[in-house]
């Protein structure tokens, strides 16, 4: 993993976590879902926070590790040791993770783009774990994987249990048109201050 998100900047591995962890982690989010707890998502940061639906139309809800569940619990763990891991081989300086369950009802999208803000560089890593099980291309919903300086682009489908690991600032993607519902956990190895 060190390797890759040093180039190509972003690595994919499937089965990061189990299959029963995965499920439980997709039976929540469909609770969460059908309680309403979902909310439209927006683009920019702070003042700049707009509702766009023509550059994406997924929904959100953030995660509170502090009440998390025993499989989100496994989750976190297993991230927290990426950030170790991250931070004593790349030295990244690496504090925190947050995260969030994102819901592609059919027809839904999330247009190129990178993960760091420009007025707010507080994200550094980007992890993505997917909840869907038996997920077909003819689905739609691939992440999109654009190279660096014109490499081209790689399709990632969103599988059930797949992990990708990309630089937030570096690797610009896009959610291509879901033909199906399609869950995911998304979230960001991050800085709590600043330092640009």
């Amino acid at each position: 993993m060190v390797d890759a998100l040093v180039a190509p900047g972003y690595w994919v591995c499937p089965k990061f976590v189990c299959d029963e962890i995965v499920l439980t982690l997709a039976r929540e989010a469909q609770t969460f879902w059908q309680a309403n707890a979902f909310r439209q998502a927006q683009v920019g940061a702070g003042p700049q926070r707009r509702l766009r639906r023509d550059i994406r139309s997924d929904h959100v809800m953030w995660v509170e590790p502090a009440s998390a569940s025993p499989a989100l619990q496994h989750y976190l763990v297993r991230i927290e040791e990426l950030r170790c891991m991250l931070n004593q081989s790349l030295y990244l300086g690496l504090q925190r993770f947050e995260a969030h369950y994102a819901a592609y009802p059919p027809g839904s999208f999330y247009q190129r783009h990178l993960d760091q803000f420009q007025s707010a560089r507080h994200r550094v890593v980007s992890c993505i774990l997917y909840l869907n099980a038996d997920w077909a291309p003819t689905d739609g919903g691939a992440l999109r994987l654009y190279e660096r300086e014109g490499g081209g682009a790689v399709d990632v489908l969103p599988q059930a249990g797949t992990l990708v690991v990309l630089r937030s600032d570096q690797i610009e993607h896009e959610v291509l048109r879901a033909q199906r519902l399609r869950w995911s956990l998304c979230g960001w190895l991050r800085l709590d201050d600043d330092p640009f």
